[in-house]
């Protein structure tokens, strides 16, 4: 079935030519030429948030409690210690701490990545490596950002050549301009692509044109672009990304996957009416509210999400019923 025409982009003539079929029929997504990766992203990855104690110790009962309810929902695999975790808040023990817990409660045809960036190559290659002791499957690298007027493509390109030369995992590269101020640029996504180790991009940025571009000038490699955020998600798959890793997924996770089937079976009209209602509880949890909104709103769907650390403040009140209202008028409360 068609895009409806409600979809408002730029992308709509090329998605209507590429997607339009008979009434009542689905069409897949095309799948692009050229090997395959024996280690498959497709599909939906919850950055997971990282529960605290109300002394803000990480709390590991509550954090098997929302594993134990994740395990119904059909995620491809979980994200640890991505922006959503309160990575930067968490000191070195607790990183591998959390990994191991969560790699002991998760299925093992369920794929683990964490987080395991740092400012300096040789810090990032050695948690790298204690993550992948830690049962970690692939290593999720955000940019190096503090001398960010330093992180010229060269620059960037030599640390994660060495990062993935000396990592035991793969490693998908993490652009998130929202929080490191820069993007990974395009031309060094293009040269880390051909490398063997380097199995992908999470992509936050949330620009289509670059995305599609990524996913059109990697088409010989085995390289998956994962769109990081649910508010492009059917965006991305329509310009052939692999999945998305998505901090609505914490969540709203069985209606995310929902839309990735929907999205790789072709129907695109039912896609694009569930997309419309992601948009704005999708706002909510990352630009608007940030992390703390996101541990509310778990709470309202059964989860845990707790507090925050400190200097990450609580909600007020108003901002509650703002958050609660989004969800709402949505159609998910």
């Amino acid at each position: 079935m068609a895009l409806s025409t409600r979809l408002a982009s730029p992308l709509w003539p090329a998605l209507a030519a590429l997607h339009r079929t008979a009434p009542g029929q689905c069409r897949g997504l095309s799948t692009p030429s050229g090997p395959r990766h024996t280690l498959n992203l497709g599909g939906i990855f919850p950055p997971l948030a990282t529960p605290f104690s109300s002394t803000q110790e990480v709390d590991y009962a509550r954090l098997e409690g929302n594993l134990h309810r994740y395990a119904s929902i059909p995620f491809r695999g979980l994200v640890v210690l991505g922006s959503n975790g309160e990575y930067p808040y968490l000191a070195p023990r607790e990183r591998l701490e959390v990994v191991s817990c969560v790699r002991r409660a998760l299925p093992r045809d369920r794929l683990l990545l964490a987080g395991s960036g740092c400012e300096s190559t040789q810090a990032t290659i050695e948690l790298t490596v204690s993550m992948a002791e830690a049962g970690a499957d692939v290593a999720l690298v955000v940019t190096p950002c503090y001398y960010r007027g330093a992180m010229t493509s060269a620059a960037l390109i030599r640390h994660y050549t060495e990062v993935a030369d000396a990592s035991p995992i793969p490693v998908v590269l993490y652009s998130v301009p929202a929080n490191t101020g820069m993007d990974l640029p395009l031309e060094a996504v293009l040269t880390l692509a051909q490398h063997p180790n380097i199995l992908g991009i999470k992509d936050s940025g949330g620009d289509i044109t670059r995305m599609g571009l990524m996913v059109h000038k990697t088409r010989q490699e085995d390289f998956q672009v994962l769109a990081g955020s649910a508010g492009f998600l059917l965006a991305s798959y329509a310009l052939g990304a692999s999945g998305g890793v998505c901090a609505l997924a914490n969540v709203l996770g069985a209606p995310l996957c929902q839309l990735d089937r929907l999205c790789r079976e072709g129907c695109w009209q039912e896609a694009c009416d569930l997309q419309h209602r992601l948009i704005e509880p999708n706002v909510a949890v990352t630009r608007r509210f940030g992390i703390p909104g996101l541990k509310k709103a778990m709470e309202w769907f059964g989860y845990y999400g707790g507090p925050c650390r400190a200097p990450l403040a609580p909600l007020t009140s108003p901002q509650v019923e703002e958050l609660r209202g989004t969800f709402s008028t949505n159609g998910w409360l």
